[in-house]
């Protein structure tokens, strides 16, 4: 069994992983990420061709300057690899607390944005149907990643700065040693001054926290063959949350696959282990998004292109987990993004790499530590959940 000796080690080579592994090694430290799987792969929360990005920020206005400095970090990405990642469409919310929340963190934030009607932004972008009543917000600056294009990039920016990546080779345990941390794979044995931990869904029992801060819940997604496919494209149909009788639904333009994607937060509400659930869409998942497209995207209602599984790592208020571990100040957990995390990968990234470094971030994720969610409220200090 080998044994060898790293600066830090990031468990969990997804989305915040790599973008993890990629600011470490660029601030000189000798990385190593161990990846269960491949680097990416569809099993977890990190794939499905088309993620969305936003600046205008219903869940919490708090998030914008967060989203600021990711927006900046995803460019400059796109210019270390030469290549566009970012796909900027406008992005639409309406209904109910989506619009009220994104119009409150555009007012806050000095952010453009105009305040439409369902009927006026039909007139727009005529491939939305939206009632004539709901309120709509749309904010120019909004728009997708690639989710899979970006996590190759930031893997292979690592590597090139001298990171090592270990596809194939899953961690089975890890603690605290005098000068750092020891990690125990199914390959050999690790040591390294700080350990960070992306493990996604799997982040209740890698990182080892408390019951019920990480659930795995199944979601899938849908793209549908557009019936007129013109009203699809990038530069004609903006992302969007939108809030309905139906539900809370989210979706994109046509990119990559023949079809209009959408999915409904929460699908089914299916609670699963990560390890063990039906990865398998089925005609209920089917039936269920398809009533979202042919009622308010009805030109986009043909034939179901494509389905997919995926997994949403949610947390107890569906706001991140970022802090210093509380057992062990060596570590640095990255979990509980809840479904609308990865426009946030490049930043989290960042974050993640100081806290492991200096043990506190420039930014302001006091909103985000672990101590709200044990009842500690928000703190600017590492969290010590175990000490109650």
């Amino acid at each position: 069994m080998r044994r060898e000796r790293f600066d830090a080690i990031v468990v969990g080579v997804g989305g915040m992983g790599s973008a993890a592994l990629f600011e470490l090694a660029r601030r000189g430290r000798r990385v190593l990420g161990l990846e269960r799987f491949s680097v990416p792969h569809e099993l977890g929360s990190s794939h499905g061709v088309t993620r969305i990005i936003r600046l205008a920020y219903y869940e919490d206005s708090a998030y914008v300057p967060l989203l600021r400095r990711a927006y900046e970090l995803w460019r400059e990405l796109e210019g270390r690899v030469g290549e566009r990642l970012l796909y900027v469409t406008g992005s639409v919310d309406a209904g109910e607390e989506v619009f009220e929340g994104s119009l409150r963190s555009c007012t806050e934030h000095e952010l453009a944005h105009e305040v439409l009607s369902g009927l006026e932004l039909g007139r727009r972008y005529p491939g939305y149907r939206l009632p004539d009543s709901i309120a709509v917000l749309l904010q120019p600056e909004g728009g997708f990643l690639l989710p899979e294009r970006c996590i190759v990039a930031y893997a292979r920016e690592a590597e090139a700065l001298g990171a090592v990546i270990r596809t194939g080779e899953r961690m089975v345990d890890w603690e605290p040693i005098t000068d750092g941390v020891r990690v125990r794979s199914d390959h050999g044995l690790y040591e390294a001054s700080r350990l960070v931990l992306c493990a996604g869904a799997w982040s209740q029992s890698v990182a080892r926290l408390p019951a019920g801060f990480v659930t795995a819940e199944r979601q899938v997604l849908g793209w549908f063959e557009p019936l007129e496919p013109e009203l699809f494209q990038p530069e004609r149909f903006p992302v969007f949350n939108v809030v309905v009788p139906e539900g809370r639904w989210y979706g994109f333009p046509v990119f990559g696959v023949p079809g209009v994607k959408l999915g409904r937060y929460h699908h089914r509400g299916e609670v699963v282990e990560p390890d063990c659930f039906d990865r398998d869409p089925n005609r209920e998942d089917e039936l269920l998004l398809r009533v979202f497209v042919e009622r308010y995207l009805p030109a986009g209602a043909g034939p179901t292109a494509a389905l997919k599984t995926c997994l949403f790592e949610n947390s107890p208020d569906e706001h991140f987990l970022l802090d210093l571990h509380p057992d062990c100040q060596q570590a640095v957990v990255a979990a509980g993004f809840s479904g609308h995390g990865f426009k946030f990968c490049s930043v989290v990234g960042e974050i993640v790499a100081e806290l492991a470094l200096a043990g506190e971030t420039r930014h302001d994720i006091a909103f985000l530590r672990l101590t709200r969610v044990a009842g500690g409220g928000e703190s600017t200090e590492p969290s010590r959940l175990w000490a109650s």
